[in-house]
């Protein structure tokens, strides 16, 4: 699935591109998760202001309302002046006259919602929930750790909920919680404020190295201009169950915490 470091390195590779491109068509094919709250052909005809990202959603300011991209467990967007012919797995295209961005979702849980601005319903619906973005000066670790206080659940259940801090996801609440020693299944009111400071260095970190090296590609996933990323190449302990600590040497641990995949390294993640 498709986290924060892909999302911001997707929105990296064609923002700057797109921006400022008008419309010329717009297309629809299967329904994805959410409807797109409007006649597809209206979108023709508006300018492309700029793209943003909140959490896991691209935001594209159009100069009447918006644009909500959410990628789902396995969408990707493309974004060219030469895309191939429409294939089964396409679901929507924006058609500019700086390019053509695609959005191709085998599974379909993406989603695209155009909004009047981000403060109506569709978009509070969607944003409202979200919690402070790891990466910018909002987060802090006195207040991250005053949040972590009252939350009895496991800490990396917390860091997936996303409104403490916001686009942690599976992949990088491993990492993180591994390079600040503790324990996934730890209870989050139960970090101290020492360690609760190295967690949040350590989400910051990690996800900027996410970043620097163009997220993480488990499968099929690529950035609007189909380059891969590496960032799985630098895992310590996601996906390296049964093999030894990167650190120690002990054999690194898998368990299913809320459905998900959680490894970790019981010796160096005792508490």
């Amino acid at each position: 699935m498709p986290e924060l470091p892909e999302v911001e390195a997707t929105r990296l590779s064609f923002a700057d591109r797109i921006s400022g491109a008008g419309i010329l068509s717009a297309w629809c094919g299967k329904p994805l998760r959410w409807p797109l709250g409007l006649p597809v052909a209206r979108l023709a005809g508006h300018r492309v202001l700029g793209v943003r990202r909140r959490g896991k959603y691209l935001l594209l300011d159009l100069d009447a309302g918006l644009l909500l991209l959410h990628l789902g467990m396995s969408g990707s967007l493309s974004f060219g002046t030469s895309l191939p012919p429409r294939g089964v797995h396409d679901h929507f295209e924006l058609a500019t006259s700086r390019g053509t961005l695609r959005l191709n979702d085998p599974r379909r849980f993406g989603a695209v919602v155009w909004a009047p601005d981000q403060d109506a319903p569709q978009a509070r619906k969607l944003l409202g929930g979200l919690g402070v973005e790891p990466l910018s000066d909002d987060f802090d670790a006195a207040s991250f750790h005053a949040a972590l206080k009252t939350r009895k659940a496991a800490i990396k259940q917390v860091l997936l909920a996303g409104d403490v801090v916001v686009g942690v996801g599976n992949i990088y609440a491993s990492e993180a919680l591994f390079l600040a020693g503790i324990r996934p299944t730890l209870s989050a009111a139960r970090l101290s404020r020492p360690r609760a400071e190295k967690l949040h260095a350590a989400i910051r970190q990690v996800l900027g190295r996410a970043l620097a090296a163009g997220g993480t590609t488990l499968r099929n996933y690529s950035n609007a201009v189909g380059e891969r990323g590496n960032f799985q190449f630098e895992a310590m302990v996601y996906g390296r169950e049964g093999q030894p600590c990167r650190v120690c040497g002990t054999p690194v641990k898998g368990i299913r915490q809320g459905q998900r995949a959680t490894f970790f390294c019981p010796s160096c993640q005792k508490t």
